[in-house]
């Protein structure tokens, strides 16, 4: 299941009343959980925080959008925070599961269907946002509803993506984007006697005055305490550990020390191993090396199929084409499975019974091998990373480089090497249950031919890759030969098994 969550914050913060029929209208739609509601009462506004599945995110929020469309009327609202509509912005954040490409398509689904239906100008931001000058919330909002109104309608620039081009007269507009977790981290400097150093440090730190970029920074004095109050709006270009070695560094500096630090709300786990990997000076760490993690996949019985698609779809190598193959392979021995199963036990087949059992316990040792290639195929990848990171001098170390090097390539084409075999052997029980297996079912058997034909070119392809990159490659022509002829093999037995779901279908 993909999750993502959601902020949307609404311009009141004084009537509870309202609130809670903004809440309750989002926690009315199926498979949303509401995280966390604050509202804050000279700012007039309030933040809800909800997690849902992509598939009822905008549903939720376009609940919540017209419960405030409804209730909250922006010409009489007054507040410190800056805002432009009733529903001021609505940012989807991805969870796991979930990429930052699925959140930008929720807020043009949600935006499209704002203006539409409810006619309210709206403006996309962050990294939903159609063109550069509106990444940033700040000049989205720039004059605020107030400066917006007089805008629309009569300076091109200030149109919106969705919607009219003329200001709702009760809610404004909206600005609906998609970004990374925004953590709120908050560092001590002592005394409230150190509040100059604080701003100077805040005013260093924060991106619109030549700091860090994703970091936004005041310098306050709370409970009689220095801090530099910090939003860090995107931890993967500016990890939390980078902001505090800095101000720390600053503090130290100008003759004050961090006393302290907090991280206000809830944060990603990520950002702690993160900071943690840092100042432990841990080379190559990996979540996967945190003991909870592996209990918790194992007690889930494993990562998810969205959790494993989204893993794909990101920016790291790994798992890439040949976890995919194996992957695929796994999909065609449990439809071989199911075919087999819908086979044992019918009168009609009692004849071919005991095979039918025999297949499906093949397929089920098949499916299990090829589940753990999936992971082995990343880590083989890995292990010729790490080689080619090898130093190159002097001599003896280039060497052992180069062996390294050779070993790890050669690794990696062996693992799916071993996708390929069994997914032939996958292929050959997927032609036993189309030829002798329940009728009814001969187009699974199809299908599960050609993903086991794929799962073998698949990895044909990543077993002559890693050949080819060898700087012997006659080390690896073994190897080359036998991946080319397991395609051969497995594309005969594809062949085989469309002409019979061809032969059926045209019954």
């Amino acid at each position: 299941m993909k999750l993502v969550e959601c902020v949307p914050n609404f311009s009141e913060g004084r009537r509870p009343e309202i609130v809670t029929a903004i809440r309750d209208a989002i926690a009315a739609v199926e498979s949303v959980t509401i995280l966390d509601v604050s509202s804050d009462a000279s700012h007039n506004r309030s933040v809800i925080t909800f997690v849902a599945p992509v598939e009822t995110a905008v549903e939720a929020a376009f609940a919540g959008i017209r419960t405030a469309l409804e209730r909250i009327d922006l010409t009489s609202h007054k507040g410190e925070h800056p805002r432009i509509g009733a529903t001021d912005v609505v940012p989807f954040i991805p969870l796991e599961g979930a990429t930052m490409e699925d959140c930008i398509a929720l807020a043009r689904d949600l935006g499209e269907r704002v203006g539409r239906e409810l006619s309210i100008p709206v403006y996309l931001y962050e990294r939903a946002a159609k063109t550069p000058a509106r990444e940033n919330l700040a000049d989205v909002r720039r004059g605020e509803f107030e400066g917006l109104r007089g805008e629309l309608g009569t300076n091109p620039a200030r149109d919106p993506d969705f919607g009219p081009s003329r200001i709702h007269p009760t809610f404004g507009a909206i600005a609906i984007g998609a970004r990374p977790f925004l953590v709120a981290y908050n560092i001590y400097l002592g005394p409230a006697s150190n509040l100059p150093i604080a701003k100077n440090i805040a005013k260093a730190v924060r991106g619109s005055s030549g700091g860090f970029r994703y970091v936004k920074g005041l310098g306050l004095e709370v409970d009689g305490q220095a801090q530099v109050s910090m939003n860090l709006v995107d931890t993967e270009k500016t990890p939390l550990h980078n902001a505090f070695d800095f101000v720390k560094m600053r503090a130290d500096a100008e003759g004050a020390h961090v006393t302290w630090s907090e991280i206000v709300g809830l944060v990603p786990e990520r950002v702690l191993f993160d900071a943690a990997a840092s100042h432990l000076q841990l080379r190559q760490f990996k979540p996967a090396q945190v003991l909870e993690r592996q209990v918790r996949e194992v007690t889930a019985g494993g990562e998810s199929m969205s959790g494993f698609v989204a893993s794909v779809a990101s920016s790291d190598p790994v798992p890439g084409g040949g976890s995919v193959a194996a992957h695929a392979g796994a999909l065609a021995a449990a439809l071989a499975q199911m075919v087999a199963g819908l086979t044992i036990g019918k009168k009609k087949y009692v004849a071919v019974d005991a095979e039918m059992k025999e297949a499906s316990l093949k397929a089920v040792a098949l499916g299990n091998a090829l589940a753990a290639l999936v992971k082995r195929d990343a880590e083989a990848y890995s292990l010729v990373s790490e080689a080619y990171k090898l130093p190159k001098e002097p001599a003896d170390a280039a060497a052992r480089r180069s062996e390294a090097v050779t070993s790890a390539l050669l690794k990696a084409a062996e693992v799916p090497l071993e996708t390929g075999r069994a997914a032939v052997q996958v292929a050959e029980i997927a032609l036993l249950v189309a030829e002798k297996g329940n009728s009814n079912a001969v187009t699974d058997a199809g299908v599960a031919a050609l993903l086991a034909e794929a799962a073998c070119r698949g990895a044909d392809y990543n077993v002559r890759v890693n050949v080819t990159a060898l700087e012997d490659r006659s080390r690896g022509d073994r190897l080359s030969a036998e991946s080319m002829k397991l395609v051969k093999t497995v594309a005969d037995i594809a062949t085989r098994v469309a002409k019979r779901v061809e032969d059926a279908l045209s019954q």
